[in-house]
């Protein structure tokens, strides 16, 4: 197997993790703050933006490559077995009908939130040096 189907591998099931993880938000049986971690996740990962965009070198993919797959084996190191098998077979179910991932609104709301936070603090920042 070549290193470019170990990549397209590995981020198939990354993307099944994410879609598991979106199904385990929904189930009221989801303690508390597996859950709260799960949001984010799913929030960020579906986000139609990146908070580091791609585009720069090596930078741009630390939140694909690293990051999320930090957060998503916390998710699933916190949440109980059968949610988690439950949430596989949904999430399973959604690629065969769907064969994509679902967008996420609040995952670009809080994107665009720390990109015009982190836009402020530069402004001020260079406002503070230059008085």
């Amino acid at each position: 197997m070549t290193l470019i189907e170990k990549l397209k591998s590995w981020a198939q099931l990354l993307k099944m993790d994410v879609l598991m993880i979106w199904f385990a938000t929904k189930s009221p049986q989801t303690p508390w703050l597996p859950k709260a971690i799960c949001i984010f996740i799913v929030a960020y990962a579906l986000s139609p933006i990146d908070l580091i965009p791609d585009f720069i070198p090596v930078l741009g993919y630390v939140d694909d490559l690293v990051l999320l797959p930090i957060l998503i084996w916390v998710a699933i190191r916190l949440m109980p077995n059968f949610i988690l098998q439950e949430s596989r077979i949904l999430a399973d179910q959604w690629l065969k009908k769907n064969q994509s991932k679902p967008k996420s609104n609040l995952g670009f709301l809080i994107v665009a939130v720390i990109w015009l936070l982190m836009m402020w603090l530069t402004y001020l920042l260079i406002n503070s040096q230059t008085s």
